[in-house]
């Protein structure tokens, strides 16, 4: 499992490097030590801290496994049997296998969006990636925090090959498009809003040669 730097640790308990040296030396949670003598903490110890049982921890162990298309169905089955393979490797006990399409632009993706609420009923313990955008395109780092504060690891396998760059394009294009759409529509509220001041100007000039024909009048 993954080793955190105190600074890390420190940051996901809620709590400053300061009062992790103190809880050291008092032995309320001891650091462990490399070669070197560095302190570092496992994610076990953070699970300890939370008052998880360990050893009769019964949640499960996710694959996750999503590309765009359904025209990309043997890229999916590709991701699945690395990961299956991956786990098997190290001993690791698959739960629930899900294989999702959709954008990994898309926030509202049905299978994920249940994924989470899992992670959030605490039922998930592991949840494992073949890369960092098949769990999500943009904000991972984040959704990576949100998990662990329910106590779910994300680990991502970082295989490079199952990672197809075409979805990239095809994303970086989504926005563009989106983005370009947004610039049209404030160019169009551009040109009514110069049409309105010149609406205006012409409504004060109107104002202007009644108010000196009436002086004339007078």
């Amino acid at each position: 499992m993954k080793n955190y730097k105190p600074k890390d640790f420190a940051e996901l308990l809620g709590v400053s490097v300061k009062t992790l040296q103190r809880w050291d030396r008092e032995g309320t949670l001891k650091a462990n030590r490399t070669l070197t003598n560095r302190r570092y903490y496992t994610y076990d110890q953070y699970l300890q801290f939370k008052g998880m049982n360990i050893e009769n921890d019964k949640r499960q162990v996710v694959i996750y496994a999503r590309v765009s298309t359904k025209n990309q169905k043997d890229d999916l089955q590709n991701q699945v049997a690395f990961l299956r393979q991956f786990c098997n490797a190290r001993g690791i006990i698959v739960n629930q296998c899900i294989e999702d399409y959709g954008s990994g632009l898309n926030y509202n993706c049905k299978k994920w969006n249940e994924l989470l609420d899992e992670v959030m009923e605490q039922k998930i313990k592991t949840i494992v990636v073949t890369h960092k955008d098949r769990f999500i395109r943009f904000g991972y780092d984040w959704f990576e925090k949100f998990c662990k504060k329910f106590n779910t690891t994300l680990v991502v396998v970082n295989n490079e090959e199952l990672s197809p760059q075409e979805e990239l394009v095809q994303d970086i294009v989504s926005i563009l498009h989106v983005f370009s759409c947004r610039l049209y529509g404030l160019r169009k509220y551009k040109k009514l809003i110069e049409r309105d001041e010149e609406i205006a100007e012409e409504l004060q000039d109107g104002n202007k040669s009644n108010r000196g024909a009436e002086s004339q009048d007078s």
